[in-house]
């Protein structure tokens, strides 16, 4: 069985996100937190690339 292909995005939160709840979300489908920004609501993110759809289809959250 191959590596999955890990791509790196930046996403944003809306105001009103649970920061936590996000990171957990990341880390349940095989990701990881890279850099948190502070003068954003957001982080840099590293997650296998068939996962993007998953980040995409919260509202709560914006993909650069």
């Amino acid at each position: 069985m191959t590596n999955p292909d890990f791509k790196t995005y930046i996403v944003t939160l809306k105001e009103n996100a649970a920061v936590e709840n996000f990171k957990k979300a990341i880390n349940a489908i095989g990701g990881e937190i890279g850099h948190e920004y502070s003068l954003i609501k957001g982080f840099s993110i590293k997650i296998p690339s068939i996962r993007i759809n998953t980040i995409e289809e919260d509202k709560e959250v914006k993909i650069q």
